[in-house]
């Protein structure tokens, strides 16, 4: 259950980005282990286990993350160039993940587990015409990402296009409404409207705060690391926005980040390293500290909601212990994998 569990929660987070798979996840997995009556140590394995890999497999499609989508907007990568870049790069971050869980989680999950404590799975299922028509429209939507993305469509109308069926769906609007399940008018309001907010806000904070001279100095240290090789300059460059990242979330981060390098004066392979590294970093640098991410506060708001509280030593502890090994591993992998890919 605990690699299938993670492997859930990877899928997740590439189709619905590492908040979702923070919020969606979390609730059933501490649902099924207090069915399970698991003991304090085994279920803070696979609480943990879900709240890292949210983030740490956030990597592969451009709508796996804002950071995602803040970058390839930025340089204006395509979403099939990203997925060509990244996909690679995210199986190397989940496989690195799963591995690091097990071996500092593996001996405290029991190996037998009463499964009649649980409940069918179908009885989840609130509306069954929402659920029917889900899939489809999922695949869907993956597809037209890619054959939309050589005319640069932006990401939120082919999102917003997928909702709006489901939406329909939902209301049942062919009835005017009669026989609808699902309360849109509940989930419109209780929708995270303070991200788009609060993304605004952090525009507005890092634009001015990178008048003022944080981006010429990033722009600095990049331009040393370029010099260093690819080696150097991709885990530099992703080592530094994950430390960033940690102390001041991984919004701002991104942002200085990106326009740092656009100053830099580096050749055309070593400012994309540099651009997904920044990625990276700041999708997997926040697990350091509880305020790296909104993903975070708001899985640790969920657990805090259901009597779980893991304090910031415990927190921080563990997320050196786990995120570092991931982190090098996925640097590493994209300074393997980009010279192969990379543009003409």
């Amino acid at each position: 259950m605990f690699p299938l569990i993670v492997l859930l929660g990877a899928a997740i987070a590439a189709f619905f980005a590492n908040d979702g798979a923070a919020l969606l996840l979390t609730p059933i997995v501490i649902a099924i282990l207090v069915r399970l009556e698991f003991t304090a140590t085994a279920a803070l394995a696979f609480i943990i286990a879900t709240g890292f890999v949210a983030d740490t497999a956030s990597l592969p499609l451009v709508i796996s993350n804002l950071v995602n989508i803040v970058s390839a907007n930025f340089f204006e990568v395509s979403f099939d160039r990203y997925a060509a870049v990244m996909v690679p790069v995210d199986l190397v971050s989940i496989t690195t993940s799963l591995a690091v869980l097990w071996l500092a989680f593996g001996r405290k999950i029991p190996r037998r587990y009463a499964v009649d404590e649980l409940d069918q799975p179908a009885s989840a299922i609130v509306d069954h015409h929402v659920f029917r028509a889900a899939t489809p429209v999922l695949a869907i939507l993956l597809v037209a990402y890619f054959v939309v993305a050589p005319w640069h469509v932006p990401f939120s109308l082919v999102t917003g296009a997928g909702a709006f069926v489901l939406m329909a769906v939902a209301g049942r609007w062919w009835r005017g409404g009669d026989g609808a399940i699902v309360p849109l008018g509940t989930v419109m309001r209780n929708a995270p409207w303070q991200i788009v907010l609060f993304s605004i806000g952090m525009y507005l904070v890092v634009y001015g705060v990178g008048q003022a001279g944080l981006t010429h100095y990033g722009a600095t240290v990049l331009d040393w690391l370029g010099r260093q090789g690819v080696i150097v300059a991709t885990l530099g460059t992703g080592f530094l926005s994950a430390f960033v990242a940690s102390v001041m979330n991984n919004m701002p981060s991104t942002l200085v980040g990106v326009l740092a390098i656009q100053q830099a004066h580096v050749t055309a392979l070593t400012r994309e390293l540099m651009l997904y590294a920044n990625v990276i970093g700041n999708d997997l640098g926040p697990k350091f500290t509880p305020i790296g991410s909104l993903a975070t506060l708001l899985w640790l708001h969920v657990l805090a909601g259901k009597g779980y509280r893991i304090g910031w030593g415990q927190y921080m502890k563990i997320g050196l212990m786990l995120t570092s090994p991931v982190l090098l591993a996925s640097l590493t992998a994209l300074a393997i994998w980009l010279p192969f890919v990379a543009s003409p």
